[in-house]
């Protein structure tokens, strides 16, 4: 059977993009502004390279049922169903709602597979060899994902678009900086004013009822509008800003470390130093899908002398996975005084800690980059129809970095505390014998130690 066009009245700057893939393009980062008609583009030109090559074609959302969402139940504003006029029938051999999967007629009498997937569960979809992949909402989606997958796409001399609106100076950040200068990438940032495609009723209606950092952010492309709800941004901000982000050398001091584990979900991993003053950061590591009988040889691996290893409360839940929980299985491996459980706390007690604590940390650089990107896009949810902000964060992918940070910074927090109590008691023993010329002239710090 012959394939079909498929009609797209593309605007202007969409037609950009498409005319770039057409003339054998391979790589593209769009940056454009919330109701650009990202998807929509994108799903056009995937359609258009799938019957030309056969292949698999995967557009991926940060979540699964985002995909399902955005995507395969997608209805356009002149009431389509997306997926329909993007794969008409006479393109499709054979449609799998269950599965969200469309075989499609190829050139030369192949056929290529196109499905839209979730970013989140990358580890299922390792192993596979995408001919395209459209990345969709890459600022709020693990930067792992396109980690893991670009290999492939390599390999099979692929092509992928990169669609997002901002999200702060995180990873789709340095990738758009990336794009710029690459001659290889289509790249273009499109706030309202370029498309005009937004009545300027509309645009009012939001931004009085937005708040102003969310507001440039969704129709400005504001890079700098990076704390719109974020629990921890301005912090990894100002530790750029004051050098306490920076690739120092690790002096072989034993190690505290936090966690947040999980069997489905990632497991998250902080290490910590503390200093005088505060603490070090020298290491961060994360994956998903492994038990605790796995992460104990990689940590051993790493080579850091341990001196302790903090768990999060569901490392006492014993599963199906284990005869043993978690911690039972990290105690038989470390011994009983290197392995502990941190307190049960409330959310905004961790969030609080993590605050205080983290202006006193300094972070590897490089051994801590995904760690810091989760910290900076931790954020509470948005409730879109009551126009404010939760009081719970947003659990996504960058939930697990920052709980884990958060659960080592409730034990930091009380460690320094029972450390200045313990000063304090010995001082309180102590008969001073200076005068109030000398008590003057004394250097003051702030230091403690742990």
């Amino acid at each position: 059977m012959a394939t079909a066009d498929v009609f797209f009245p593309a605007r202007d700057y969409q037609q950009d993009l498409v005319d770039f893939f057409d003339k054998g393009g391979k790589k593209a980062c769009e940056i454009w502004h919330r109701k650009a008609g990202k998807d929509r583009t994108a799903t056009y030109i995937e359609s258009k390279l799938a019957t030309q090559r056969p292949g698999l074609y995967w557009h991926a959302l940060p979540k699964y049922e985002d995909a399902r969402k955005v995507i395969w139940d997608a209805i356009t504003p002149d009431g389509q169903r997306l997926i329909d006029i993007s794969f008409p029938p006479a393109m499709v051999k054979k449609r799998l709602d269950h599965e969200m999967k469309i075989e499609l007629y190829a050139s030369g009498g192949g056929t290529s597979i196109w499905q839209p997937v979730g970013a989140d569960n990358y580890n299922s979809l390792v192993g596979a060899f995408p001919t395209h992949i459209t990345w969709s909402e890459y600022a709020i989606m693990t930067p792992n994902a396109r980690n893991y997958l670009r290999p492939a796409l390599a390999l099979n001399n692929g092509s992928e678009i990169v669609i997002t609106t901002t999200r702060g100076y995180n990873h789709a950040f340095d990738l758009y900086q990336h794009a710029l200068k690459s001659p290889d990438w289509h790249t273009s940032m499109l706030t309202v004013d370029d498309t005009r495609i937004i009545p300027q009723d509309v645009l009012d209606e939001e931004k009085a009822t937005m708040p102003d950092e969310l507001f440039r952010q969704e129709y400005y492309c504001d890079w700098s509008a990076s704390n719109v709800g974020s629990i921890l941004g301005r912090y990894v901000e100002a530790a750029e800003k004051q050098g306490r982000i920076t690739d120092f050398e690790y002096d072989n001091t034993p190690v505290v470390i936090s966690s947040d584990i999980g069997y489905r979900d990632t497991c998250a991993w902080w290490f910590w130093v503390p200093k005088r003053g505060g603490f070090d950061l020298i290491d961060y590591d994360e994956d998903r899908g492994l038990d605790a009988e796995e992460w104990i040889p990689r940590l051993q691996e790493k080579g850091y002398p341990i001196k302790f290893i903090w768990l999060p409360q569901d490392a006492k839940v014993k599963t199906f996975q284990s005869r043993h929980s978690s911690m039972e299985q990290f105690i038989s491996a470390f011994g009983h005084d290197k392995v502990g459980i941190v307190p049960a706390t409330k959310k905004r007690d961790q969030i609080n800690a993590a605050r205080i604590v983290i202006s006193k940390c300094r972070f590897h650089r490089t051994k801590c980059n995904q760690g810091l990107l989760g910290l900076r896009e931790w954020a509470f949810k948005y409730d879109e129809e009551k126009k404010l902000y939760s009081k719970e964060p947003n659990h996504n992918w960058a939930s697990h970095p920052s709980d884990g940070f958060a659960y080592g910074s409730i034990i930091m927090q009380e460690q320094a505390m029972e450390s200045k109590k313990k000063r304090d008691r010995s001082l309180s023993v102590f008969t001073n014998t200076a005068t109030l010329n000398d008590m003057w002239n004394a250097p003051q710090t702030t230091n403690w130690r742990i």
